[in-house]
């Protein structure tokens, strides 16, 4: 839920049960136990004391994207770690605010959970510790079967098109359901029908001669992320089962999760691929190609630093080093440079995050969908600890960066911060409360 800039609430709650429609919970990871074998009915409405209520403080109002491009509007963590029955409302730009240990950091993975099963990453690769994913306190059922359920909802041109998954954790780690769903009408639903099988069975709507076709998936990968290739358009309902499933696939894809270590950032780099990865160890390397790709866009950087790093700034550049590696430096603009292994911790953040939010999916380390116009694709960063080591001026700078970047449409942000106080009134920001 966005509460728009000219609502009169300067709160609106929330609840942690307030997940709406269809759930996968016939599949039946109820309570977290994996005991049935079909994805049906809705979800019990049941609050967790871990992460109820949630609340949305809506700043200035988190606007809306009205581009068409596909993007997630809903995270719903029906039965994951510390979450039951949750549904989270995302916009351009969502902090998840509250104390440790209610759940900030588990929602930012359960999004990039879903984001890699979308890009088609097998379930093993995504959930290297599943049984760290069941919610807390969970009882197996007689077959000693646990698990957890996640979903998300995309918007864009075909409408919100919903996605529910069923994971078993324990013993096996497999999917047991899966549902997607637009305009109330199911078009794929999967379910585990042999145990002994590593398969589900698969139906999905057709309208032709025959309503719906039913052939077997994998029990390792997203059905909605294989349809494409199993799916062959020849009828409406079919067109209408691929529009959707790539709507949902382009809307999770090109996520890039990030979390900058200043320990790894303060020494010289080999030179590489120019990609920068989540923890932003390859900082100088970035900047040795990105000073020289797009002049505008390091200006815009240039002048971010200015405003969030202590003392003159002229640029921020890269030089090579005798030994093959990269330093990063500060340029005074008095004929002296300051190495980035000389800046504090949370001004290395602060570089760092401004230049993942001045970038794109070229320069950062993600998987874009190669067969949709970039001019369709929405970058999503998501960073956790955002507020780790930054100052008030720091966050304020940040968020406003963030808030601008985002608002024109091609970059979504979904942050974990401890306390979102110095957020309020913020235009284009959702803060979503996980209070105690």
């Amino acid at each position: 839920m966005t509460v728009s800039p000219t609502s009169p609430m300067s709160r609106t709650t929330v609840s942690s049960a307030s997940v709406s429609g269809t759930s996968v919970s016939g599949a039946s990871v109820s309570g977290a136990s994996v005991s049935g074998t079909s994805v049906s009915g809705t979800s019990p409405r049941v609050p967790s004391a871990r992460s109820a209520p949630a609340s949305v403080l809506p700043g200035g109002g988190a606007g809306e994207d009205r581009s068409g491009r596909p993007r997630l509007t809903e995270l719903r963590l029906s039965a994951f770690a510390a979450h039951r029955s949750a549904g989270f409302p995302l916009g351009p730009l969502t902090l998840f605010a509250g104390p440790s240990g209610h759940g900030k950091t588990s929602a930012l993975r359960a999004y990039e959970a879903l984001a890699r099963l979308g890009g088609g990453a097998a379930l093993d690769e995504v959930f290297t510790d599943p049984v760290a994913c069941v919610p807390d306190r969970a009882r197996p059922d007689a077959q000693r079967r646990r698990g957890f359920r996640i979903g998300c909802t995309a918007d864009g041109p075909e409408g919100p098109v919903r996605l529910d998954v069923a994971v078993q954790a324990e013993p096996e780690l497999r999917i047991v359901g899966e549902r997607l769903t637009a305009g109330g009408l199911v078009l794929l639903e999967t379910a585990l029908r042999d145990p002994s099988r590593r398969a589900v069975q698969a139906a999905w709507h057709t309208a032709g001669a025959a309503p719906v076709t039913r052939a077997p998936l994998p029990d390792d990968r997203l059905g909605t992320a294989l349809l494409p290739l199993r799916v062959a358009g020849k009828t409406d309902g079919q067109r209408r089962v691929l529009a959707a499933a790539e709507q949902m696939v382009v809307a999770l894809r090109s996520v890039f999760a990030c979390d900058p270590r200043p320990g790894r950032m303060r020494t010289p780099v080999p030179t590489g691929s120019g990609r920068l990865l989540g923890g932003c160890d390859n900082l100088a390397d970035v900047l040795w190609r990105t000073r020289a790709e797009c002049g505008r866009r390091h200006s815009q950087l240039v002048a971010a630093v200015r405003a969030g790093c202590a003392g003159p700034v002229a640029d921020v550049l890269a030089e090579p080093l005798a030994d093959g590696t990269v330093r990063a430096l500060l340029d005074r603009g008095d004929g002296s440079r300051t190495a980035l292994g000389r800046l504090g911790d949370g001004e290395l953040r602060y570089l760092a995050l401004a230049l993942v939010l001045l970038t794109g999916p070229g320069v950062l380390e993600v998987d874009p969908v190669g067969e949709v116009p970039a001019a369709m694709q929405t970058l999503t960063v998501l960073a956790d600890n955002l507020d780790r080591g930054l100052d008030v001026r720091q966050r304020g700078e940040l968020l406003r960066l963030a808030a601008r970047m985002c608002e024109r449409g091609h970059i979504r942000l979904v942050g974990a911060v401890s306390d979102a106080s110095w957020a309020a009134g913020a235009d284009g920001v959702t803060v979503v409360h996980l209070d105690a």
